[in-house]
């Protein structure tokens, strides 16, 4: 059966997708019943749209598929920290878990206090070193 470690790797390969788009590269999949209904990385540069974060984009296709805003048995996995409107958008959904690799900690949501709705539990550090890998290698580039 899928464990964690295996849709962190599912929400890097999305990470990977915006990397080779020239986007910050985080990477996200809402997972319902071991099966991956939602996917999504970031799009802001392309779309022009601030709220295209990789979490916003496969929270609303998890929702699409299930027909149904409330994803309270669905976990999403998130290759970064979620920032305060990603945190705001699993609130609402209702989660019933948020996994994250990487801590982030100049704007992770942790830093405001607990913004995740009271029954959605909270893992971090899967994978930490290699999605943490992808934001260097994706800042490393832009300052040369």
């Amino acid at each position: 059966m899928p464990d964690d470690d295996y849709f962190m790797t599912q929400a890097r390969a999305e990470a990977e997708k915006a990397l080779a788009a020239d986007e910050i590269p985080i990477g996200a999949v809402v997972v319902f019943e071991n099966q991956i209904i939602g996917r999504g990385y970031n799009q802001t540069e392309r779309l022009r749209d601030v709220t295209a974060h990789a979490e916003m984009l496969a929270l609303t296709a998890a929702a699409n598929y299930l027909g149904n805003k409330y994803l309270a048995d669905c976990t999403l996995y998130v290759t970064i920290e979620p920032c305060v409107m990603c945190a705001g958008a699993s609130y609402w959904a209702q989660l019933k878990a948020v996994v994250f690799g990487a801590e982030e900690p100049k704007v992770g949501f942790r830093r405001h206090g607990q913004l995740l709705h009271r029954r959605t539990q909270l893992r971090g550090g899967v994978q930490a070193a290699a999605c943490a890998e992808l934001m260097q290698q994706f800042f490393s580039m832009k300052r040369k």
